[in-house]
């Protein structure tokens, strides 16, 4: 989420910094054998609701992209925006992280997940005119496959998607041969994923300079240092959508700049809304605040090779010095939700419900500390701008504890600069923040981030029994089986703590709702403007 080119790891993880991507209750996941989602579910209507009227240009503020707008790339959640609303996916994720079908109308598993098979929407076609094929599909898909092309996408699929195992049956059915059986493939060619966008089959890059998509709008101008401009594509394929004429998207330096221009006017909403900014406006004036769950989170990682995290007890105690309630309140405004210090949320459906919920305990502090033998723990923690809030926090409540933190911020280019095998600080500092974006399936927090010799394991964790319930989580068809596996995941990193997750944030997205209605906050900080029409 809350979001976020310097490297693969950071395409991954941002959206808003962000802003995340979460398996609600309602989700679904195209279980074995069965067909998961149908056209039935999309609007061929157009139909507006009764209060608002066809036509006007949507107004967004955000920050300007760090590097190019590129599909294949992008990282930063302004960059997310702007491709999301000229491309499209195969499937979207509802606020709510339903599955919805758009240029898949509906996919299934013969084989309990190893293989799935993906029906293309029948009269798609791109902005240029060109038809939509599962040729263009498995050209997309292979692209983001090949390493020399450096997506983030990629790190969703490892171990789960090669390079070589997307193949056409017709030209309307695109095939996945995974690697393993991997029941939540689904989410992973869905914006859950969010590289995964379908692209023209000759696309070479230069997306602002030939932005050809499948999606609502057109890019009909872009200047990096002001903003973008675009107009509804006449050729979308959902009948009467999208409302809007178009969306004029305007850069802003920073965060209060972008709020002032809210307020003031100059804009009717925001791509990335601070909780902690927006959230006391609701209600003032003509600005309305959409507000939703999330499962990004700042994690605050611990090398466990080296001293003094090299022991169990020291990593432990920093856990029981937080105290959770406040850090959500200071960094999330009170609406995330409390961490416990593994990867499951409570919004997963397979979360364990019996551990108990770790809190602050001075007492276990002092105990945990002796125990390993520390008399005095203290420790630089690096991160970048995005999480200095969450760094003065931490700093704050652990020397209420007689725990030194010493604040190493750096930029963000530094921060995810470097060499990624050796020494990039995110991954080799021995203690740091880290923003990860939501994401809609715990394997996609599992798989890079605590797996043994994982690809982005910033804490050195290495675990097998871990590694075999994460595979075999992967692999279960049934909801008993998942949450076996869950339990043995959460309980492995919840005692281990090579990551220390205190709060899941929250999402918010502020609008002039006295201009205009539907306007929605996304767990990732996405935007979805075909439903938003004025008032």
């Amino acid at each position: 989420m809350h979001s976020q080119n310097l490297l693969d790891r950071r395409r991954f993880l941002a959206g808003s910094g962000v802003a995340g991507l979460l398996a609600l209750v309602a989700a679904c996941s195209g279980g074995a054998g069965t067909s998961t989602g149908a056209s039935s579910q999309q609007s061929a209507t157009g139909s507006l609701p009764a209060t608002s009227k066809r036509g006007g240009t949507l107004r967004a503020g955000s920050p300007p992209p760090p590097t190019a707008v590129d599909p294949i790339t992008m990282y930063d959640g302004t960059a997310i925006a702007i491709v999301q609303l000229v491309a499209d996916y195969l499937i979207w994720l509802d606020k709510d992280f339903t599955l919805v079908p758009r240029l898949a109308e509906r996919w299934e598993t013969p084989d309990g997940g190893k293989t799935w098979s993906f029906a293309l929407r029948h009269g798609v076609v791109f902005s240029d005119g060109t038809p939509l094929d599962a040729e263009t599909v498995k050209a997309s898909f292979d692209r983001l496959l090949d390493p020399d092309n450096k997506s983030a996408a990629l790190s969703a699929f490892d171990t789960v998607l090669a390079k070589g195992g997307v193949a056409v049956k017709d030209p309307s059915t695109v095939v996945f041969t995974l690697e393993r059986a991997f029941s939540d493939f689904p989410y992973l060619v869905s914006a859950g994923n969010y590289n995964t966008l379908i692209l023209k089959k000759d696309y070479a890059g230069d997306f602002t300079k030939k932005p050809i998509g499948t999606g609502p709008f057109l890019l009909q101008s872009y200047d990096p240092s002001k903003g973008a401009t675009l107009v509804r594509n006449p050729k979308y394929w959902e009948q009467g959508k999208p409302y809007l004429d178009g969306v004029e998207i305007k850069f802003y330096a920073d965060d209060q700049a972008d709020l002032l221009a809210l307020q003031g006017g100059d804009v009717d909403t925001q791509i990335l809304s601070r909780p902690a900014l927006v959230s006391p406006l609701k209600g003032a004036g003509d600005i309305a605040i959409d507000q939703v769950k999330s499962t990004g989170f700042i994690a605050l990682t611990l090398r466990t090779d080296q001293a003094p995290f090299d022991r169990k007890e020291v990593r432990q105690a920093v856990a029981y010095a937080l105290d959770r309630p406040g850090v959500n309140a200071t960094t999330y405004d009170g609406i995330g939700a409390l961490g416990n210090d593994h990867l499951f949320a409570a919004l997963f459906p397979a979360a364990p419900t019996d551990l108990p919920q770790r809190a602050k305990d001075p007492a276990k502090v002092a105990a945990l500390l002796a125990a390993a033998g520390v008399s005095k723990l203290s420790f630089p923690l690096t991160f970048d701008p995005p999480s200095k809030d969450y760094a003065l926090t931490v700093q704050s409540q652990l020397k209420e504890v007689g725990i030194e933190v010493t604040l190493d911020q750096r930029t963000s280019a530094d921060f995810y600069g470097g060499d990624q095998e050796k020494d990039t600080p995110w991954l080799f500092t021995k203690a740091n923040l880290v923003g990860w974006a939501g994401r809609a399936v715990p394997s996609q927090f599992i798989i890079p981030m605590v797996k043994s010799k994982a690809v982005w394991n910033g804490s050195k964790y290495a675990n097998p029994a871990l590694d075999a319930a994460a595979t075999a989580y992967d692999a279960a068809t049934t909801d008993a089986d998942r949450k076996a596996q869950a339990e043995i995941i959460a309980k492995a990193l919840n005692d281990d703590v090579p990551v220390i997750i205190s709060v899941w944030s929250g999402n918010v997205r502020a609008y002039n709702g006295k201009k205009f209605t539907g306007v929605q906050a996304h767990p990732a900080s996405y935007v979805d403007f075909t439903s938003v029409s004025a008032l």
